[in-house]
């Protein structure tokens, strides 16, 4: 079983997805962590309730630091950040450079927060889902 975190700013939305999609997808081989540099202190409800629709069990989800990782017990094969540089994201620091992946994706909050369409909040969340979960497939295939 190797052991996957992804690391974004608040924790909220993208790592959160990518967490459930290892746990939810792939949780005969991996496990999944996700952690935030700034955590939000709560998963973003649009978020929650697209991975709840999907069938997900998230009931061990929470935003939190990454700091409870760095000296953790779990030792972590892949440190996957997930910030979106073009809007000048700062990523998080691991103290282990070299095991570090970066994904370039943008945040859906901002877009989520913009808009009370049910369905377009859905667009948004599923174009950011598909974005991770084709990410994941090509690590995965690689490793």
């Amino acid at each position: 079983m190797k052991n996957v975190l992804f690391v974004c700013t608040g924790n909220s939305a993208r790592s959160i997805i990518a967490e459930s999609i290892i746990n939810n997808e792939y949780d005969d081989m991996y496990k999944g962590f996700s952690a935030g540099s700034n955590p939000t202190g709560k998963i973003n409800e649009d978020v929650k309730n697209y991975l709840l629709s999907k069938h997900y069990d998230l009931s061990n989800y929470r935003s939190k630091n990454f700091n409870e990782f760095v000296n953790n017990q779990i030792k972590m094969d892949y440190v996957i950040t997930v910030c979106n540089n073009a809007n000048n994201e700062v990523c998080p620091i691991w103290p282990n450079k070299d095991q570090i992946i970066h994904w370039d994706i943008e945040d859906p909050v901002k877009l989520l927060n913009e808009t009370n369409d049910l369905n377009k909040k859905d667009e948004i969340i599923e174009k950011v889902f598909n974005h991770i979960n084709k990410n994941i497939k090509k690590l995965l295939n690689e490793k």
